[in-house]
C-alpha cells in the first residue's frame, strides 16, 4: 500500500493542480492522499500560503474528497510552521481548517536573543546568509536553537506528523559542521526523547534525495534506527510538490526503514491512524 500524506498543492508552493495530483495518486496505485500545503506565516516567503487563500484551499480540498471518493482517500490537512510567539497554534488551524491532521516543521529558526530568523529552506546561500544575520555566523547557536524549537514544537503544539526533523542538516552540506559530531548527534537524542515523551509520527522524508540536495533522508539512517529502539512511529513521505513526485525514492525509503527494523509505517486510514505492515507497503 502507497500513500502520499505530505503532498503541497499551487495555494503555497506546489506546481500541479489538486485535481491531477489527485489523478496521479490514482494512476500510480495510491490509496491515500493527504493534501498539506505550507500553512500562512506572518512573513513573507516564497512557500507559504497566503492567508486570504485558506479558504479557498479548505474548498478545493473538500471538493476533491466528493470528488474522487471510492477511488481515492483524500485528507485534509497543513504543513504548519512553529515559531514560538508568532505562529497560529496548531489547534486552531485544526479547528478553523477541520484539519485530518498536521504535520509540524521549522523551516525558520528564531533566535531569541535578537529576534532575527534564519531561514533553512533554497539555495545555501540563503541559509548562509540567514546564518550570519540572525546568529553572527554561530553554527551550533543556531544548530541549538532549531533542536530547541523542534522540541517546543513536539511539547507545546503536538502535530501528528513530525516534519524532516534534522533539516537543518540540508543545506549546511558538511560545511560548518559534521552531523556525526557529538554535540550534534545530542541534540538529536534529547529531541528524539522528547518526541518519545509527548507522542508524534516522524515521518521519513524522501525529497532531499530525488531532488539531487542530500545523500539520505530526513532523517537520516542513524536516527530512523533510534526511532525504531525507542518504539517511536514511523511514516514515510515524499513531500511531493508536483504530481511526478508522489511515488519518488517512497519504495527506497520504506526497504530503509525495513532494514532499521520498523515493522510498521503509520498511515490514515478512514480517518484514523493505523500500523500498516512494512511488508504490505514494499509489496
Amino acid at each position: 500500500m502507497r500513500f502520499s500524506l505530505h503532498t503541497h498543492s499551487p495555494f503555497c508552493d506546489g506546481k500541479t493542480d489538486m485535481d491531477q495530483v489527485c489523478q496521479a495518486a490514482i494512476d500510480k496505485g495510491l490509496k491515500v492522499l493527504g493534501f498539506s500545503s505550507h500553512a500562512p506565516v506572518p512573513m513573507e516567503t516564497f512557500w507559504a500560503m497566503p492567508f486570504e487563500r485558506f479558504s479557498d484551499y479548505l474548498a478545493e480540498v473538500k471538493r476533491c474528497q466528493e470528488k474522487y471518493a471510492g477511488n481515492l482517500q483524500v485528507y485534509r490537512a497543513l504543513e504548519a510552521d512553529y515559531i514560538p510567539g508568532k505562529t497560529i497554534s496548531f489547534d486552531q488551524w485544526r479547528q478553523v481548517g477541520d484539519l485530518d491532521y498536521v504535520i509540524g516543521s521549522v523551516h525558520l529558526i528564531l533566535n531569541p536573543v535578537n529576534g532575527k530568523i534564519m531561514g533553512l529552506d533554497g539555495t545555501p546561500q540563503n541559509y548562509d546568509e540567514g546564518l550570519q544575520s540572525a546568529f553572527a555566523g554561530d553554527i551550533q547557536q543556531a544548530v541549538e536553537c532549531y533542536y530547541k524549537q523542534l522540541q517546543d514544537m513536539v511539547r507545546w503544539e503536538k502535530p501528528e506528523i513530525i516534519g524532516h526533523m534534522d533539516k537543518v542538516v540540508m543545506n549546511n552540506q558538511h560545511r560548518y559542521f559534521d552531523p556525526d559530531d557529538a554535540w550534534h548527534m545530542q541534540l538529536v537524542e534529547d529531541t528524539l526523547l522528547v518526541i518519545q515523551a509527548h507522542g508524534g509520527i516522524v515521518e521519513v522524508n524522501t525529497r532531499g534525495v530525488y531532488r539531487g540536495k542530500y545523500a539520505t533522508w530526513f532523517p537520516n539512517e542513524f536516527i530512523i534506527k533510534r526511532c525504531v529502539d525507542l518504539d517511536i512511529p514511523l511514516t514515510v513521505s515524499v513531500d511531493a510538490h508536483q504530481a511526478d513526485d508522489l511515488t519518488a525514492c517512497f519504495q527506497e525509503a520504506a526497504e530503509a526503514l525495513k532494514n532499521a527494523g520498523a515493522s510498521s509505517v503509520s498511515c490514515m486510514v478512514d480517518h484514523k491512524w493505523e500500523q500498516i505492515p512494512i511488508l504490505d507497503v514494499l509489496a
